[in-house]
């Protein structure tokens, strides 16, 4: 009787270390799993909305994981459902970031905010639609058919 309860801490034990070790992945590892050569040609305009995204995605993931992380299995739906994209994302940003340090690329300055009241437009106010004294709706009849 003692000899499968011991089986099954090894067990246990076993599959939770080999899961321990796929949370310490170093940044070597990410470019296994990203190609380097995908941003050798692409311009700074195109990098910096690829960076975006991946921005993007890699904050959307942890969450994802964070969230995962507070389940009954969590450290396991997390490892198994997100962390192989999360190494690709994080791999992809990497070789986009040493893209765009190669090729000296710079944020493109933020677009202005269009003032509706500089361009001359006035949001108009429409007046509220009559309401039927018995029932408190609208006058139209579309809203009384029945489909």
């Amino acid at each position: 009787m003692r000899v499968p309860l011991l089986l099954g801490v090894a067990l246990l034990a076993a599959f939770g270390a080999s899961l321990s070790g796929c949370a310490d992945m170093s940044d070597s590892m990410t470019s296994a799993f990203a190609d380097p050569a995908k941003y050798e040609l692409w311009n700074c305009k195109q990098l910096e909305v690829e960076r975006k995204a991946h921005a993007k995605r890699l904050a959307e993931l942890q969450g994802l994981m964070a969230k995962a992380q507070t389940g009954v299995a969590g450290p396991v739906v997390a490892e198994l459902a997100y962390r192989n994209e999360y190494i690709a994302v994080r791999g992809q940003a990497k070789n986009a970031d040493e893209a765009w340090a190669r090729n000296k690329c710079r944020e493109s300055p933020p677009e202005p905010a269009k003032d509706s009241a500089k361009e001359g437009t006035k949001a108009e106010i429409l007046p509220a639609p009559a309401a039927n004294e018995r029932s408190g709706r609208s006058q139209t009849k579309s809203s009384n058919a029945i489909y």
